[in-house]
């Protein structure tokens, strides 16, 4: 047996459940992994209250997509992989399917990178995550390259410092927004070449001063909701504006045609990437040299033991961490 999260019904963090489960064991095309350590995310947030982009199918759910740990059984027709291989899980499947809130998990094998030398369990829980959703949105969706300027919204999020580096790493500039000037400083000190505080500042016509009034090529939005249309001001023609959240929690405008005349707008999931072999390859390969070579690591806020999961959520909700929240298990 092992301890798994478990939710009997939707609801806040009172509702996780520390139970006892069967072990289960590995099937075509999957691993079992031992995990130490669990990187959480808000789409578990909205998934447990019900306003994530699918529904529990069952009770009781279960939770998570992202932890790191090591390989502990292989199922049939899984190569690449051996027993006691350090690895990670990326988000690349649906919580109604698989979950790894738990002491041991089965998992697709095709969900799971080696972890690199020198990246403990935590680190591995918190890395994959941010990086390849911001390198799949804004280097393979958004074109992002060397002399370019993004936009980064809610950047003191785990995904906001990775897009300030690989922006950086790409030779582009990146700017970063935040509602308060509390995290100012964190932001610059992460890479951002500037700082824009919405709730002081006008964003458009910050980032337009900010590139000699050409404005944007990409605007990296975690936000989505009205302020869509203050972006779409700030892009230069011909830039890209790339929805991957919708923390507003409102509805989210087409902005004007006058405004994006010669731009356009997409949506994004780290789905796209994670589910591509190739795309999850060139991921893999883009995070793990930056790894390497110390341009990029993983922010880790802070850590709480798995059973302390309710505690662990309500600080994700509350929103005031810079980088990730990870949860660890002791075996």
């Amino acid at each position: 047996m092992v301890r798994t999260v478990l939710f009997h019904e939707l609801g806040g963090p009172e509702v996780l459940r520390l139970e006892e489960t069967p072990i289960a064991e590995p099937g075509p095309g999957e691993l079992l992994v031992r995990v130490d350590a669990i990187g959480l995310n808000r789409a578990e947030v909205l998934y447990r209250t019900g306003q994530y982009i699918e529904d529990v199918r069952e009770f009781p759910g279960r939770l998570g997509s992202e932890a790191a740990g090591v390989v502990e059984a292989i199922g049939p027709a899984v190569t690449g992989f051996a027993v006691g291989d350090a690895v990670s899980v990326v988000p690349a499947f649906s919580m109604n399917d698989y979950a790894v809130y738990a002491e041991r998990a089965v998992v697709p094998a095709n969900a799971v990178v080696h972890r690199p030398e020198g990246l403990d369990a935590v680190g591995g829980a918190a890395v994959w995550m941010p990086y390849v959703t911001a390198y799949g949105a804004m280097v393979e969706a958004g074109g992002l390259r060397a002399g370019g300027t993004a936009v980064i919204t809610a950047a003191s999020s785990s995904v906001g410092l990775a897009a300030i580096r690989i922006a950086n790493r790409v030779g582009a500039v990146p700017i970063a927004t935040t509602r308060t000037p509390v995290k100012r400083e964190a932001l610059l000190e992460a890479g951002a070449a500037a700082v824009v505080v919405t709730e002081e500042e006008d964003l458009a016509g910050r980032v337009l001063e900010l590139t000699g009034g050409r404005g944007a090529d990409l605007a990296f939005d975690a936000v989505a909701g009205p302020a869509v249309v203050d972006l779409a001001r700030a892009l230069a023609p011909g830039g890209t504006l790339v929805l991957y959240g919708a923390l507003s929690g409102e509805d989210t405008p087409f902005p004007p045609m006058p405004v994006m005349k010669g731009k356009s707008m997409r949506s994004y999931s780290l789905h796209e990437i994670t589910t591509d072999p190739e795309g999850l390859r060139r991921a893999e390969a883009f995070v793990t040299s930056g790894l390497r070579t110390g341009v990029f690591h993983p922010t880790v806020d802070r850590v709480f033991p798995l059973a302390e999961i309710a505690d662990a959520h309500r600080y994700l909700e509350a929103g005031a961490q810079i980088g990730k929240i990870v949860v660890t298990v002791d075996h």
